[in-house]
């Protein structure tokens, strides 16, 4: 079989429908789009999703409307891994502001969490907010300390 051989499947090519080209065409005169309403007219036709008055069909849908609601004192913590931390210095003291000033935190009006992911090698005197278990661990294992701040 060489490239000229090739034909596709008998059946799958279809010559497209020429609309509008005569009366014994089968599709003349209207050309297949009834006589006159929006349908009929050039450009005409709706928007997609439309259904003539009824709710569209994804407004019926529960997508976001029915997920309940967002709690109006959730509180959003500044989350601050212990791999951050490897830069500070043995002995240093890392508070809040400290940590606002090496540009960790996302919001400095948020609480801090420290949260356990890498690990610390020096000491270090950690302040926050909260300090999850096994970040806390961590710490004191390299022979720092943790105090949760108010």
């Amino acid at each position: 079989m060489k490239l000229h051989d090739l034909k596709p499947q008998e059946g799958s090519k279809k010559d497209r429908k020429r609309v509008g080209r005569g009366i014994s065409a089968g599709q003349g005169k209207t050309a297949g789009r009834g006589t006159k309403g929006q349908g009929a007219r050039s450009g005409g036709g709706t928007r997609l999703y439309h259904q003539g008055g009824n709710l569209p069909f994804f407004r019926r849908l529960p997508f976001k409307r029915g997920e309940g609601f967002t709690p109006l004192h959730q509180v959003e913590f500044n989350e601050v891994n212990l791999d951050q931390l490897a830069g500070f210095p043995a002995g240093s003291v890392v508070t809040p502001e400290i940590l606002a000033e090496a540009r960790l935190l996302r919001d400095k009006r948020d609480p801090v969490v420290i949260l356990g992911r890498g690990a610390v090698t020096v000491a270090l005197k950690v302040h926050a907010h909260r300090v999850s278990a096994g970040a806390k661990a961590k710490i004191e294992a390299a022979g720092g300390s943790v105090e949760i701040l108010e």
